[in-house]
């Protein structure tokens, strides 16, 4: 995971420092290029400052083979508290409801 973080930062500097990389079926996204509704008024909420970009990255799919080219997604913050809320409450499992 550091090693994706590393080439998205080297691809993309103008991202910062505060980069959460997204797997491509995270229930964040509505499409590879966009983020559900929910997730945007969320943002708008709690997290004003963070933003989705597709980054084109260079890596290697296993250690030992050659860096291949790969687009991800990717949620960029301006603080590391917008970060830290935003991968407490989308980036684990749903908790099944209660009854």
């Amino acid at each position: 995971m550091i090693d994706i973080v590393k080439a998205v930062q080297q691809a993309d500097p103008g991202l910062g420092t505060y980069v959460v990389v997204l797997r491509g079926d995270s229930r964040v996204l509505d499409g590879p290029e966009r983020l559900t509704p929910e997730v945007q008024a969320w943002l708008s909420a709690h997290a004003p400052g963070g933003r989705l970009a597709r980054v084109k990255i260079h890596l290697a799919p296993y250690p030992g083979a050659a860096p291949t080219e790969r687009e991800v997604s990717v949620m960029a913050f301006a603080e590391g508290r917008e970060l830290a809320a935003f991968a407490t409450t989308w980036t684990g499992d749903p908790l099944p409801d209660e009854a």
